[in-house]
C-alpha cells in the first residue's frame, strides 16, 4: 500500500520569522559622527544605528549636534525578500509630506536607495570603505530636465 505523499508546509519568505541578516549593514550598527557638505555649508550630526523590531529594520537615528538641533531623522531600512530589495523609510524635521519610502540595490560595498518625490527622482548611496572603516553617503537629486546634480554628501566617523 503507498501512502499519499505528505504536502511540505511552504516557509515563508517574509515576515516575523524571517531576520533581515545583512553583514553589509551591520557594519554601520554603533554611534558616529556624521559631517554633511550641502552646498557649501558644513553640518554634524551625530548619528546612532541599531537593529530593532525583531532584527527586521536597521534604525539610523541622525541629530544635528547644535542645541536647539536643526535636523533630526529616523531612518529604517529593511529588506523585502519576496522582492530581492530593499526598503527605507526615511522620516525627518521636514515633516509628513516629505517623509518617503524608497527601495535599493546593492553592488558590492553600496545601496542605492531611490526616492520617488513628487519633483523628480533623488538617489541616496550609502557606500562602505572597508580600509578606513567609515561610511558615505551621496545623496543626488534629478532636476526637471533629466540633470542631476550633487544635494548632499556625508561622511561618517565611528566615534
Amino acid at each position: 500500500m503507498t501512502q499519499a505523499p505528505q504536502k511540505q508546509e511552504k516557509q515563508p519568505v517574509d515576515g516575523p520569522h524571517v531576520r533581515f541578516e545583512d553583514t553589509l549593514l551591520d557594519q554601520l550598527t554603533g554611534e558616529w559622527k556624521l559631517s554633511r557638505k550641502i552646498g557649501n555649508r558644513l553640518e554634524e550630526n551625530h548619528v546612532k544605528a541599531e537593529w530593532i523590531l525583531n532584527h527586521q529594520f536597521l534604525q539610523i537615528h541622525m541629530k544635528d549636534v547644535k542645541s536647539p538641533p536643526r535636523y533630526e531623522a529616523l531612518v529604517l531600512i529593511g529588506y523585502d525578500h519576496a522582492q530581492g530589495r530593499y526598503v527605507v523609510y526615511w522620516l525627518d524635521t521636514f515633516g509628513g509630506k516629505f517623509s518617503e519610502k524608497g527601495t535599493g540595490t546593492r553592488e558590492g560595498n553600496s545601496i542605492q536607495f531611490v526616492f520617488q518625490y513628487p519633483d523628480g527622482l533623488l538617489h541616496n548611496t550609502f557606500t562602505w570603505n572597508a580600509e578606513s572603516r567609515a561610511w558615505r553617503s551621496l545623496i543626488e537629486q534629478q532636476d526637471e530636465q533629466g540633470r542631476w546634480s550633487v544635494f548632499a554628501e556625508d561622511n561618517l566617523q565611528r566615534t
